[in-house]
């Protein structure tokens, strides 16, 4: 094992695929000259050449769609945007274009492009910066959409989105480059799709995903001085979602909290919820409880985004709720 920063593992995994498949390349702005906004593509302008790390204009529509054209005309493209909140920009070209190529042509373009780059809140950012699209775009079939909260986990997973044959969103964190963690080395990969049981437990079951995780962590660790028990299950992958995962500890603990960054309404907790109820219901032992934002666009405010973030406390909270304690 060696210790890497999240934008180190960013970067490794890239800079290996594109060492291994000279079709790959990395366009985005500030990507090349600057090392990336977030220094997560540092030295790859150097190793690889203008022609394969790109600066681009402040243009996410322009460059997605240059992006998916490539993709189907035998390129693997990496697309980052600077933030998932400028994707929106970009978003007729991967929601119209790149999820629905395949299809619409009878298989005869593949669309092998990942689209990366932060999501959801990061300090005092506001409202228009602080967006959490993970459901939105696990929403549309075609596309698969990846969150790794962890170094180890961003490397193994990124590499196998790049080497995906479909679009794939891959969804990071500005609050989480600098995280350190222990990295495997050599070569490894994680496949989409697998959710990984962070912390075996007997007495509830929390799923979550990226960076909010860590709150369930914390809750944990409190929650264990009481003799509490919590199975925490990541679930890496938002689409494909591992269901299976999750109904087998529900199974075990008989209880159920969600903790999700995003918006109260249709997102990937409810979607989480109803799968459970339909397979385990009988193993429920209380309801479900999922735990959001404020139902309200972010706050600039410090104070107030305290408020509007959920939090260990919430969790807290939530798993003495489904334990009637």
């Amino acid at each position: 094992m060696k210790t890497l920063q999240f934008r180190e593992a960013i970067a490794e995994a890239m800079s290996e695929e594109m060492r291994r498949d000279d079709t790959i390349y990395l366009m985005g702005e500030e990507v090349a000259e600057y090392n990336g906004a977030y220094k997560a593509s540092k030295g790859m302008l150097d190793e690889f050449g203008p022609e394969r790390v790109l600066d681009t204009p402040i243009s996410e529509l322009g460059f997605a769609g240059i992006g998916v054209g490539s993709a189907m005309n035998g390129n693997r493209p990496i697309i980052e945007f600077m933030t998932f909140n400028f994707s929106l920009v970009g978003i007729d070209q991967i929601i119209n274009n790149a999820a629905k190529i395949r299809q619409m042509s009878a298989g005869q373009f593949p669309c092998p492009i990942v689209f990366r780059g932060p999501t959801a809140s990061a300090g005092q950012l506001a409202a228009t910066h602080s967006q959490a699209f993970e459901s939105w775009y696990a929403n549309c079939p075609g596309l698969k959409v990846v969150v790794p909260s962890n170094p180890a986990d961003a490397k193994g997973l990124l590499k196998s989105a790049i080497r995906d044959d479909d679009p794939v969103i891959f969804m990071e964190s500005e609050q989480m480059y600098g995280d350190k963690g222990e990295v495997p080395e050599g070569e490894y990969t994680i496949p989409l799709g697998v959710a990984d049981i962070k912390r075996e437990g007997t007495d509830v079951t929390i799923v979550s995903f990226g960076k909010i995780i860590k709150e369930a962590y914390t809750a944990a660790d409190e929650l264990e001085k009481e003799g509490i028990s919590c199975e925490i299950i990541d679930l890496r992958t938002v689409r494909p979602m591992d269901y299976d995962a999750i109904i087998k500890s529900v199974k075990k603990t008989n209880r159920l909290v969600i903790l999700e960054e995003a918006w109260p309404f249709g997102n990937v907790a409810t979607e989480i919820i109803y799968h459970v109820q339909d397979k385990a219901f009988d193993y429920l032992d209380a309801p479900i409880v999922k735990l959001n934002t404020a139902d309200t666009p972010a706050p600039y405010s410090p104070v107030l985004l305290a408020e509007w973030l959920p939090n260990s406390e919430d969790v807290i909270k939530a798993v003495k709720k489904v334990l009637y304690k």
